[in-house]
């Protein structure tokens, strides 16, 4: 038994660290790549080329969402539009496509699994980290769209991963810093959150990444990602899932605040967890740790033996399958990054909402009026990360003014020169007070157009335009209307 071949570590650097390299020439299960090890394709290729070297059945995974959530784009923005924008398109073979591409994107760099489809109903408008990673509101909906996506991944031999089992939705409070719960009925949980699982498990997707989240009604002492209930009980026996059931990261603090790391690897491993993702700025001491944490539960009451080993043979199956898909599927001739058939900037923007009122504004200042640009600036979600957004990732946008929290919210109102229109934008502008307080003192003074490019409260009160994704192509298309 080798603990280390449950293990996905990230990493701080552009080059293999050598504890990480020895580790995968130790039977280490993979790694898991973020923005900070990405500098170019060609960077990232050698990086991957390195890892395979030390490893050929090394699972090598990426937080790849095609939207807001991306770490091959993080630094300049994504090309695609995101979850929320596909699902209110309603177009299965265009969401399809999108996967495809993704999947392109991923295998050119040499990453093999996608921490993606995110197939969470978005049911709460306050969730502060799921919002435009979803597909909708609407169970059924969602269904369909993660299908698509997962048949349109898979196609290229990239492996999907839905996420966040059994649903991270109904949520209003972000496990990357504290413990959410969603307190419905198993009724409920079966009728909305289990949908698109049921979807995606049916199209195939071969891996599923669990949530560190509390669902009473399925276990009261454990969240997810710990309880043996949810997992073997709910996901493997119920939905019929066989393939490798992943953690979400285990630095959160909806898994590890309380108990620490090295605890909580060992029982998510016990409770059903195939592979153990670790989280990003991680150390040899910590993998180490970890190891011996897994070996000294092993044979346990909490870590059977049986457990483990299927666990093993799981994340090894992965790993080799994903081995032969690189050597048999190779990428396309003529492959052109960030380039989806069939979506441009107009079908994007056809799928905001628009208030008449905004339109009229608009077109008064395509004649005649300026645009005084402004930002709303949130603090960006953990899961998102520090990246350009918007119609701010093209250089020639640049707003008069921003503010965030603690700052005034007059600051707004008195960069906006005499006789120009305000445009005001900004990510789930409901949802923080600040935001809502400088939107309100932009009305006071007259017209102002506000965008809203997270997701906007269902009776778009702060929102005269709702985008529904924050990503470049989002950005392009907001401007493309506006004009």
């Amino acid at each position: 038994m080798n603990p280390l071949a449950v293990v996905m570590p990230g990493f701080v650097g552009r080059t293999l660290p050598d504890w990480v390299e020895l580790r995968l020439q130790q039977g280490m299960a993979g790694v898991c790549l973020f923005a900070e090890n990405v500098e170019s394709i060609e960077q990232l290729r050698s990086l991957t080329d390195a890892i395979y070297a030390a490893n050929p059945h090394a699972v090598i995974s990426m937080d790849e969402e095609g939207g807001d959530v991306t770490r091959l784009f993080q630094h300049r923005g994504s090309p695609f539009p995101g979850n929320a924008v596909l699902g209110r398109l309603a177009d299965a073979q265009l969401t399809s496509g999108i996967g495809e591409q993704v999947g392109w994107e991923l295998r050119n760099v040499g990453v093999g699994l996608a921490l993606a489809p995110d197939v969470d109903v978005n049911s709460n408008p306050h969730n502060p980290v799921i919002g435009v990673r979803s597909f909708g509101a609407d169970a059924y909906a969602v269904a369909a769209q993660a299908a698509a996506w997962t048949r349109g991944i898979q196609s290229t031999g990239v492996a999907a991963c839905a996420k966040h089992f059994p649903g991270h939705g109904d949520t209003a409070q972000d496990s990357h810093h504290a413990l959410p719960v969603i307190d419905v009925s198993i009724e409920q949980l079966h009728a909305r959150e289990l949908a698109p699982f049921r979807a995606a498990i049916a199209s195939g997707t071969r891996t599923v990444m669990t949530s560190h989240i509390m669902v009473p009604s399925l276990d009261a002492k454990y969240p997810a990602t710990l309880s043996r209930p949810i997992l073997e009980g709910l996901l493997r026996g119920e939905l019929g899932f066989e393939g490798v059931i992943v953690s979400d990261a285990l630095d959160m603090a909806g898994a590890s605040g309380n108990r620490g790391i090295p605890q909580a690897a060992a029982l998510a491993l016990g409770a059903g967890c195939d592979l153990l993702c670790i989280g990003t700025d991680n150390s040899d001491a910590q993998v180490m740790e970890i190891a011996e944490a897994i070996t000294q539960a092993a044979g346990g009451p909490k870590l059977p033996t049986p457990r483990i080993n299927a666990a093993i043979a799981r994340t090894s199956e992965l790993g080799a399958a994903l081995a032969v898909a690189r050597a048999s599927k190779p990428v396309p001739d003529g492959f052109a990054s960030g380039v989806t058939p069939g979506l441009t900037a107009d079908r994007v923007a056809s799928a905001f909402y628009v208030a008449s009122a905004a339109q009229d504004l608009l077109q008064q200042s395509r004649q005649d009026v300026p645009l005084a640009w402004l930002r709303l600036d949130p603090v960006a979600n953990m899961a998102v990360g520090v990246s350009p957004w918007g119609p701010f990732t093209e250089e020639g946008v640049i707003p008069l003014a921003s503010i965030g929290l603690g700052d005034d919210p007059s600051v707004l109102r008195d960069a906006v020169p005499e006789g120009s229109l305000p445009v005001v934008v900004g990510k789930d502008n409901h949802r923080h007070p600040w935001a809502r307080a400088a939107i309100d003192a932009l009305r006071a003074d007259g017209d102002v157009v506000v965008v809203d490019m997270g997701w906007p409260d269902p009776t778009y009160t702060y929102a005269d335009i709702a985008t529904f994704g924050a990503s470049k192509l989002a950005g392009d298309a907001l401007l493309g209307l506006i004009g």
